[in-house]
């Protein structure tokens, strides 16, 4: 061709006009807005500052690792496991698994502080992928964990809880341990369901729902302490509050689907997101709960 025109590229376009359309695309868009280059904005992008956060989402824009580690039960292989268009790349984990089941080794946190979560022992290892499918829960990829074993991950010690704000995205199948940072019943926190009631324990406290939980339906449970009151939220709605004093237990491992600390190790259902952060999120609680539940349609 003439006039050196590199046939095939549009180096630049431009439509005057209001609400013109053209095969349904609209112009007065930029291209990088038509071609989905106008960027992905994680929840972490919004509500920056997590200590931990893990997810079978990407939460991050600027979070490049991976997703999970798991292990294949065939052959006890183990591979990282991405995200492909900013969820679990359920593509890649199934072709690994190759028929069989596969379990979680590693849940990387996407905060960038390296609290990653992780299980050595085979037998406690959540699983995540079931005879070569992907569990899923609402349609999304989720860890399962067995009620009638102890099967957790476990993330970093040195948290400071003298304020603090945590999020589980989860569903329970009997009397459940979601998470927990404690040395002891009366040190600590954990978030727990029971056969009558969702409770978050903040020392000594039991800050219990008012309304008892529907076994099988997965919710969204908060957990916040501003320094003096401890309040728990069930699918973004206050249910209960206390006026207590945390102490630190920045010795005290974070577990997710256990408190072995108080000797009440077992969580029986499935987890698919957790964010902890060291800090009262009072004023973002709504934006973060409503953020969670736009991905997961909870309630």
């Amino acid at each position: 061709m003439s006039n050196n025109i590199n046939w095939g590229k549009i180096y630049e376009s431009t439509a005057w006009g209001s609400g013109v359309t053209d095969n349904n695309i609209s112009w007065g868009k930029s291209y990088a807005d038509l071609a989905g280059g106008g960027g992905f904005t994680g929840l972490l992008d919004t509500y920056s500052g997590a200590a931990a956060a893990y997810s079978l989402r990407q939460l991050s824009s600027t979070y490049s690792g991976n997703a999970i580690k798991v292990r294949r039960a065939s052959d006890n292989a183990e591979q990282d496991i991405a995200f492909a268009n900013n969820e679990l790349d359920t593509a890649t984990l199934e072709t690994f698994a190759s028929g069989t089941n596969a379990f979680v080794t590693t849940w990387y946190d996407q905060s960038g502080n390296g609290n990653d979560a992780t299980q050595t022992t085979a037998s406690a290892q959540p699983k995540i992928v079931s005879s070569g499918s992907t569990i899923l829960e609402n349609g999304k990829a989720t860890l399962s964990l067995d009620h009638t074993s102890l099967q957790n991950l476990i993330g970093s010690n040195g948290f400071d809880i003298s304020n603090f704000t945590q999020f589980s995205v989860a569903k329970q199948l009997g009397d459940s341990f979601l998470f927990s940072i404690q040395t002891s019943n009366s040190a600590g926190i954990r978030q727990q369901v029971n056969a009558s009631t969702f409770t978050s324990r903040i020392t000594t406290s039991n800050i219990s729902v008012t309304s008892s939980p529907t076994a099988n339906n997965q919710f969204l449970l908060t957990s916040l302490y501003d320094g003096t009151n401890g309040y728990t939220y069930l699918n973004n709605t206050q249910s209960a509050s206390a006026t207590l004093s945390v102490s630190n237990v920045s010795s005290a491992n974070m577990e997710i689907g256990s408190a072995s600390a108080v000797n009440a190790s077992t969580f029986g259902g499935i987890i698919q997101e957790m964010i902890f952060y060291q800090s009262d999120e009072s004023s973002n609680r709504t934006g973060i709960e409503t953020n969670i539940n736009d991905f997961y349609s909870i309630y």
